[in-house]
């Protein structure tokens, strides 16, 4: 029986693969790495922790990672995340979701400053069981850290008994090491070809269109199969 599911958050829930994406060419290009949109975008859905070693050699990494992912921080938070804008109907699938008596979980690798505005600007606070930052794991995704983690907070909630909502074959990719199927969206700038090559169990367009067709959705028949 599915009694939970999992979100992802970046791409997912809110707009904002491109600007994490110009604020990481930012940062790396201030050290002397000039990356292209498409080479960072490729790694959109790993923290700095799992980023950083595709640019960087080991060495550039102890001399300056730590500081390039402060710097990273510093320029989303100030230059991008006020014009971050939540998908549509985020709140209503949310409800759609907790009126069939499963619970919810946020499974990020975003700053926990960051995941605290997403919540607020699209206003389900109210509605969500547990949120999963990168400061509670060790690894960011395509390591299953996170989403273990969300699992482990949410009480009495097995493996298959939850499913993830995610945007890229790294939440695919993490979700399938923790035992964890995958839902698939096309909001992230993913193909549904890599997605499914990645696992995925279905593809919606986006949050809008997965709750339009939310009868027909892997929500909708694994809860009713096992009622």
């Amino acid at each position: 029986m599915i009694k939970a599911v999992i979100f992802d958050v970046d791409g997912t829930l809110v707009d904002s693969n491109l600007q994490h994406v110009e604020a990481w060419r930012e940062a790396f290009s201030h050290y002397g790495k000039e990356l292209t949109s498409d080479e960072v975008h490729a790694q959109m859905g790993k923290g700095g922790d799992q980023l950083m070693p595709v640019f960087l050699s080991r060495h550039e990494l102890e001399r300056f990672g730590a500081d390039l992912e402060r710097l990273r921080v510093e320029l989303f938070t100030h230059d991008y995340l006020p014009g971050v804008e939540p998908f549509p109907k985020v709140r209503e699938l949310f409800e759609r979701i907790r009126d069939g008596g499963m619970r919810i979980a946020l499974a990020s690798s975003a700053k926990e400053t960051e995941l605290e505005r997403h919540q607020k600007n699209l206003q389900i606070e109210d509605l969500v069981d547990v949120a999963i930052c990168a400061d509670d794991a060790d690894r960011s995704k395509p390591c299953p850290d996170i989403f273990e983690t969300a699992l482990a907070r949410l009480d009495d909630v097995a493996a298959d008994e939850a499913i993830v909502i995610g945007d890229t074959p790294y939440d695919a990719q993490a979700a399938s090491q923790a035992g964890l199927g995958t839902i698939g969206l096309l909001s992230g700038g993913f193909t549904e070809e890599v997605l499914r090559e990645n696992g995925v169990i279905a593809v919606y367009r986006d949050i809008a269109d997965l709750l339009e067709h939310y009868d027909e959705s892997p929500l909708a028949a694994l809860t009713a199969s096992t009622a």
